[in-house]
């Protein structure tokens, strides 16, 4: 975020609270929040991890065990319990941690005086008696008594219901407090949003005591619903748990009743519990989102929403706004013209040169300047100030004793700002005031009740300026009665003085970001409130496909259906106000769409939470834009766009490779744990399966996590969100990959049979079993078609790790008579390991044309 807000300052005389008195209450009165649900800390964590199903069935079986009298298998086993724990409460703790971090990140900000300067701090840390700065587009942060004001309008809906916005006032300190939703009370309260103005006000209240906080919690904090990757999930691990119970009933029933021994039967149908359960679902579930949202902000995007996340990589259409995200915002004057209609001079020039501007042109700069605010903010106003400090600081033409009276601000009905100035000498009742404006042509025009004719001349000269690509302001003077000023600027009375026209250069890079979009197979539509010429022109100029130009006036003829045929040849929307957004948003999702909408202004808080993904400005966007949508841009810059939309992909692709290797490691073991019910002896018993766990939980979620996005993950089309993340196509792949592996461990144990001269229900057979079973792992994590995983140490060092330790627990006498286990020879360890690669990689290769990758 910048170090200080793009918004003009009232003026104050006093230096508000110091460093150490807000320091004192802030500790004294608490935090400015809501009583929020606090977070899950470490025994909570751990309580939860406990009644999870597997951590159930693993200390059960420990428990049985030690009662059976075998307490070395007993304690071994709630050993590995206590490891599967760890690493578990680790994992969680990294996602926890991940957005934790993001929230501080993302947290709302408030404007104060403090120590005689203008600061920004989070707004938790505001306090009473602190002086808060407001302007259009920002979140009150508390309670407050407004002590100057300027044009304030508040929306106090969340409070009141009532979406008309109310006028607020300034007021003295000991004025009584007015309730939510009065007109012109000095009275303004957290949680709402200003509208319009801006204002200096005293905070009065905050956290709990404040309105909202008295109202309630739910307010201000609404529980984010499931996502449909969540809720596809939850259907499918609710689906396999009821046939995981009935298979373990059944196990039970009939080896309980085969043999008699019923704690036997008990053990095996833990085992296969355990074996079949998808509880690596939920925490991969939970760590990738987490993470990847860490990974955005490195990209320069701040997920407020984290179920974003899921959508990011499949939009398949971006609308962009022009300046500021297309362009530098770094506006300069590069044209005037003025004079009469049928003889405009105009005079212009390229770069930074400028030439000699003549007297005919100060009037113009004069009330451009005057229309602006007197301390500006917006890079346009910035421009005309520069230039007239540059070309009329020896002049009559520049007024820094004039003192400003009313402002008209922009509004969707008359797109032109308009001033009205008190002159240094202008006193008495009957003194006349200056009024300046400048705006769209059109408005300006309108305001000037230019003739058919002379709006024509004036018409092409700004078709002429746009053409260049330059952003075309009209500018008019007049004068108004002080003592009685209208309500509208179409009251007052306008002279037409000419026109300014304003270059704002392309971003660095910014075809290389819209040829990636275009490979991406997204679709970019520019939308900006600008001329239809100079939009068409920035469009060709960043690389937009040629296209139609769609203005805000055409729009506003065309029915839904109407709108929705035009807009496949839409490229460009031009003199779009930020209203008319939505109907844009609505229109392309009706065509099936998945949008992403950029916005900064308070109008566009609908287009923004309308859109799939809605993208705020963190430069120069506003709170209430902030707030409304999923992602916010630290730097404004289109190509963090285009980045995240890459980490997007990346982190769905990952996170759908991770789902199927947990599909697929689980096949063997699932069988192996059904071969009792056959009649084969129990190879892998609750122990085992806990070991097993050491090794699957980290791949599944650190190992795919770390994996790197594929070359051609911006070279592809967007994914069909209306496709299940784990599709028949992947589930597929996976069964092949699953049976492919069990296959591997039928080969070994058939070799052990017939050359290795072991039987089945020995130690080494149980470890040859283990051996595969690790190293087939490995193969699923590290292979991809064609070629090993190499770019993903985290990968490699998982994998080696887990045979590294399976080698120890083996070949260690204490561990390897607690597990059941034996040395292994060199030559089983290359059966298991020549085994496992020859049928995962076989089955991998063959099925790399007939299955979805998705890398």
């Amino acid at each position: 975020m910048a170090d200080l807000p793009p918004h003009p300052t009232p003026v104050h005389n006093g230096t508000g609270l110091s460093q150490r008195e807000a320091a004192e209450r802030l500790a004294n009165d608490g935090p400015n929040a809501l009583d929020t649900e606090p977070a899950r800390g470490p025994w909570q964590r751990a309580r939860d991890l406990l009644r999870e199903p597997m951590f159930a069935l693993l200390l059960l079986a420990a428990l049985l065990y030690i009662a059976l009298g075998d307490l070395t298998e007993g304690l071994t086993l709630a050993v590995f319990v206590l490891a599967v724990l760890v690493l578990t409460f680790y994992q969680e703790g990294r996602a926890q941690a991940s957005l934790q971090a993001l929230r501080q990140l993302t947290q709302a900000q408030a404007r104060v005086w403090r120590d005689g300067q203008v600061q920004r701090i989070a707004a938790r840390e505001v306090v009473v008696g602190d002086l808060l700065l407001l302007a259009e587009g920002d979140r009150i942060a508390a309670d407050a008594r407004v002590l100057q004001a300027e044009n304030l309008m508040v929306d106090e809906s969340l409070l009141t219901g009532e979406s008309l916005p109310v006028g607020k006032q300034a007021g003295p300190d000991e004025a009584q407090a007015s309730a939510p939703g009065a007109a012109d009370s000095p009275s303004v309260f957290a949680a709402t949003h200003v509208v319009r103005g801006q204002a200096l006000a005293r905070v009065t209240a905050t956290g709990a005591r404040t309105e909202v906080g008295r109202i309630g919690q739910a307010l201000a904090h609404t529980p984010q619903p499931s996502t449909p990757l969540q809720r596809q999930t939850a259907v499918l691990v609710r689906q396999l748990a009821w046939a995981v119970a009935a298979l373990s009933v059944l196990m039970v029933l009939t080896l309980g009743l085969r043999h008699g021994d019923w704690v036997a039967a008990l053990l095996a149908g833990i085992a296969l519990a355990m074996a079949a359960l998808p509880e690596e679902y939920p925490v991969v579930l939970a760590l990738f989102p987490a993470l990847g949202a860490r990974r955005l902000t490195r990209e320069g995007v701040l997920a407020r929403r984290i179920n974003a996340i899921e959508t990011l990589g499949a939009v398949s259409v971006l609308c962009t706004d022009k300046t500021g995200t297309l362009t530098q915002n770094r506006m300069t004057v590069s044209a005037l013209a003025t004079g009469p209609a049928n003889a405009p001079q105009v005079l212009q020039w390229p770069g930074q040169n400028v030439p000699v501007v003549g007297d005919l042109f100060h009037p113009l700069l004069e009330h451009a300047i005057l229309a602006s605010a007197p301390e500006p903010f917006d890079p346009m106003e910035h421009a005309f100030h520069r230039m007239g400090s540059e070309h009329l600081p020896d002049t009559e033409h520049l007024h820094p004793d004039w003192t400003l009276v009313h402002s008209y601000p922009l509004s969707p009905a008359l797109p032109a700002m308009t001033q009205v100035w008190r002159p240094r000498d202008a006193e008495g009742p009957e003194a006349r005031h200056s009024v300046s404006v400048k705006g769209a042509p059109e408005a300006v025009m309108d305001l000037c009740h230019l003739g058919t004719e002379d709006r024509r001349r004036w018409l092409a000269v700004v078709e002429r300026m746009a053409a260049d690509g330059l952003r075309v302001l009209a500018v008019a003077r007049g004068q108004a009665d002080g003592q009685a000023l209208p309500d509208s600027a179409h009251a007052l009375d306008f002279e037409w003085l000419g026109l300014v026209g304003l270059t704002d250069p392309l971003r660095p890079n910014i075809q290389d970001a819209v040829a990636q979009c275009r490979q991406a197979g997204i679709r970019i539509v520019m939308i900006t409130g600008d001329y239809p010429a100079t939009a068409r022109v920035i469009a060709r100029q960043a690389g937009l496909p040629d296209g139609e130009v769609l203005t805000g006036a055409e729009l506003q003829q065309l029915d839904d259906a109407a709108l929705q045929a035009r807009l496949p040849r839409v490229s460009v929307c031009a003199r779009i106000t930020p209203t008319q957004k939505l109907r844009l948003v609505q229109a392309l999702q009706a065509q099936g769409e998945v949008v992403a909408m950029t916005g900064d202004g308070v109008n566009d808080a609908p287009a923004l939470r309308a859109a799939h993904v809605g993208i705020a400005m963190g430069l120069r966007g506003t709170d209430v834009a902030r707030e409304a949508a999923a992602l916010v841009l630290v730097d404004d810059r289109f190509g963090a766009i285009v980045r995240g939309i890459g980490t997007g992909r990346r982190i769905f692709d990952n996170l759908r490779q991770s789902m199927r290797y947990i599909f697929a490691i689980h096949i063997p073991i699932v069988l192996l744990a059904l071969w009792p019910l056959l009649g084969g002896p129990s190879l892998l018993l609750p122990i085992h399966l806990a070991l097993l766990e050491l090794v699957i939980d980290p791949a599944c979620a650190i190992a795919f996590e770390n994996q790197p996005a594929a070359a051609n993950t911006m070279r592809r089309p967007p994914r069909d969100t209306r496709q299940a993340l784990f599709g028949a196509r992947d589930v597929g792949h996976a069964l092949a990959q699953g049976l492919a592996l069990s296959a591997a461990i039928a080969l070994a144990l058939g070799w052990a049979l017939h050359s290795g001269g072991w039987t089945l229900a020995s130690p080494e057979v149980r470890s040859l079993t283990l051996a595969t079973l690790v190293l087939g792992n490995a193969v699923l994590v590290l292979w991809r078609p064609g070629a090993l995983r190499l770019a993903n140490p985290v990968a490699w060092a998982l994998s080696l790790a887990a045979v590294a330790v399976l080698a120890a627990l083996m070949h260690l006498p204490w561990s390897a008579q607690a597990l059941r286990l034996a040395a292994l020879p060199a030559l089983g360890w290359a059966v298991a390991a020549g085994c496992s690669l020859l049928a995962v990689a076989g089955v991998t290769v063959l099925t790399q044309r007939v299955f979805i990758m998705g890398r």
